[in-house]
């Protein structure tokens, strides 16, 4: 007798939007991280509010010429499509209906509390290795916004891909958007 090890198998975005199509995902939150089929947390009212403030703290840094897309999908290449809280993308809604879902984001925002170690870990190395330049976690637990920058190819980290820069900043400091004329106050971010 031979034991084998058990295999999972992985699943497209075009597979997975099938299934979507058909009403498998009815009245669940899921997204498609690197082939797999993940259950979001559920959205309770602080986390909720803090998507409504950095949604709003994004539009006035950004203006009127950006799509502030909170909650909706990433097309990130052929095994994935998360669903940021906040991804910042060039243009206006109708400017996607010939093309689909954004492939990059200008800027996206996580906000975390049960999910911060999987938005530090999972998240961020698929981020970066889709090369998004700036990837902010809104970090309940501790109160402050970790600001992560400049994507580099590491074998050592998940998808292969991390950030070399990350900050840490807190209420009363501000956050310059790579993309934005002007300045975030993280105390606009921060219940």
């Amino acid at each position: 007798m031979t034991l084998t090890a058990a295999r999972t198998r992985r699943w497209t975005c075009s597979e997975f939007n099938r299934l979507a199509s058909l009403g498998f995902f009815r009245r669940q939150r899921v997204e498609l991280i690197g082939g797999r089929i993940v259950q979001m947390a559920p959205q309770l009212n602080l986390h909720s509010v803090v998507i409504g403030l950095a949604e709003r703290a994004s539009g006035a840094a950004f203006g009127p010429k950006f799509w502030f897309r909170p909650q909706l999908p990433l097309h990130l290449g052929k095994w994935s499509e998360p669903e940021p809280d906040i991804a910042v993308v060039p243009g206006d809604p109708r400017d996607y209906l010939a093309t689909g879902h954004p492939r990059t984001a200008l800027l996206i925002i996580e906000v975390s509390d049960t999910t911060l170690r999987y938005d530090r870990r999972t998240k961020a190395g698929l981020y970066a290795k889709r090369g998004i330049a700036d990837y902010w976690i809104i970090n309940l637990i501790d109160r402050q916004v970790e600001v992560h920058r400049d994507p580099i190819r590491d074998p050592s980290h998940l998808f292969r891909h991390r950030y070399s820069s990350i900050a840490i900043l807190k209420a009363g400091e501000t956050i310059q958007p790579l993309s934005a004329k002007t300045a975030v106050s993280v105390s606009d971010l921060l219940p």
